[in-house]
C-alpha cells in the first residue's frame, strides 16, 4: 500500500519530466481534501494509509473520516454518559465493547473491519412460551451475561423462542446471520435427542426452516457413536432408566451443532438474511422443539445475536 500511494504521489504526469499539465503530489492537497478521499475507503484502509506519511496520518485520524465509518444513526444510540476524545476512539470502542440500548433489552456493537452493526436481543426482549411461569422457566442474573437477566429452562415439553428486530435498524446492503446464544447447566437433559426447528424470515412471510441440535456434546457422541444413558422414558425422571439409541444426525454438517464463542457461550445458527435496504417490517427468528413430546431442561438463554456474515 505504501509503495502504491508513493507512486501516486510522484505526479499525475508520470516520468521525471512530467507533462504539459505538470505533476500533482497528493500530499500537497489540503488535509480536508485528503480526509474526504479517505472517507470513501474503509477503516482498514484508513489505518494502512496512516503509515504512508505524517500528512496521511493526520488526515486518516480526522473525525471527518471516522464519522463516515460510523452508522448514520449512532448518535441516537450512544448513551450521554459515554464520552470519547475522537470519532476514531468511538469507532474502536464500539468494535471492542458492546453498549446496551433500548433500556438494556438489546446490545449494539460494530464489526471491526466493515463497521456494520451487530445486535443482540436479550432473553427479556424475546417471546418465550411459558417464560413467565416459574414451573417452566426462571429469570436469573449471572456475571457472564452482558444483560441483567437470562432465562433458565427448568422443565418443558414445548420449547418455543421467538425474536424480532426492525429491518431498518440493520446496516443496508449487508448479509446477516442470526444465532441463538446460550449455555447448558451441569444437569441439562433432553436436549440431545429431538432436533429443534429454526428459521429466519420477514415477519408474516414463510422462511427457510432447518433442523439443529442444542446439545453441544452431540456432535462428538455422533462421531464416535457413543450412546448416552437416558434418564427416564421422556428424559424427565432423574432416575436411571432406559438406554435409547442416538437418532441419526441431520444432513448439513457441523453448522447444525452448537459452536463455542469467544466469550465462553455457545451459539447455534438460525439462518441468514440479506438486507438490501428496501425492505420494511421486522426480521423474525425462531427456535422450536415441540414435536417430540419429551421433557427437557437446563438451557440458559442469553439472547439472539444478529451480525454480518464474514
Amino acid at each position: 500500500m505504501k509503495s502504491e500511494v508513493s507512486e501516486m504521489g510522484t505526479g499525475v504526469g508520470g516520468g521525471a519530466g512530467g507533462n504539459k499539465y505538470g505533476s500533482l503530489n497528493l500530499t500537497d492537497l489540503p488535509q480536508d481534501c485528503i480526509a474526504t478521499v479517505f472517507s470513501f475507503t474503509s477503516p482498514r484502509d484508513a489505518c494502512r494509509l496512516s503509515l504512508v506519511s505524517t500528512t496521511f496520518k493526520s488526515a486518516s485520524e480526522s473525525d471527518a473520516v471516522w464519522e463516515s465509518f460510523l452508522p448514520s444513526d449512532h448518535q441516537a444510540s450512544i448513551p450521554s454518559s459515554l464520552s470519547f476524545s475522537s470519532k476514531k476512539e468511538l469507532y474502536l470502542s464500539l468494535c471492542e465493547n458492546h453498549i446496551l440500548i433500548d433500556g438494556g433489552r438489546k446490545s449494539l456493537q460494530l464489526e471491526r473491519v466493515s463497521g456494520k452493526k451487530v445486535y443482540m436481543l436479550s432473553a427479556r426482549d424475546l417471546f418465550i412460551v411459558w417464560g413467565d411461569t416459574p414451573t417452566y422457566w426462571r429469570w436469573i442474573s449471572i456475571p457472564e451475561s452482558r444483560f441483567e437477566e437470562v432465562a433458565e429452562l427448568i422443565d418443558v415439553c414445548w420449547l418455543e423462542i421467538r425474536g424480532k428486530i426492525a429491518v431498518s435498524m440493520l446496516s443496508p446492503m449487508t448479509r446477516y446471520k442470526a444465532c441463538l446464544v446460550f449455555k447448558a447447566t451441569a444437569g441439562a437433559y433432553g436436549l440431545d435427542f429431538q432436533p429443534a426447528e429454526v428459521s429466519v424470515s420477514i415477519a408474516g412471510a414463510e422462511g427457510c426452516k432447518r433442523t439443529v441440535y442444542l446439545d453441544a456434546a452431540r456432535g462428538l457422541r455422533q462421531r464416535y457413536q457413543i450412546v448416552p444413558r437416558r434418564i427416564g422414558l421422556f428424559s424427565r425422571s432423574r432416575f436411571l432408566g432406559l438406554r435409547a439409541p442416538v437418532p441419526p444426525a441431520p444432513a448439513g454438517g457441523d453448522d447444525q451443532y452448537p459452536k463455542t464463542r469467544g466469550d465462553g457461550w455457545f451459539e447455534i445458527e438460525l439462518g441468514e438474511f440479506f438486507n438490501d435496504g428496501s425492505i420494511d417490517g421486522e426480521l423474525e427468528m425462531s427456535v422450536m422443539e415441540v414435536d417430540g413430546g419429551h421433557w427437557k431442561g437446563g438451557l440458559i438463554v442469553q439472547g439472539i445475536e444478529i451480525r454480518p456474515c464474514l
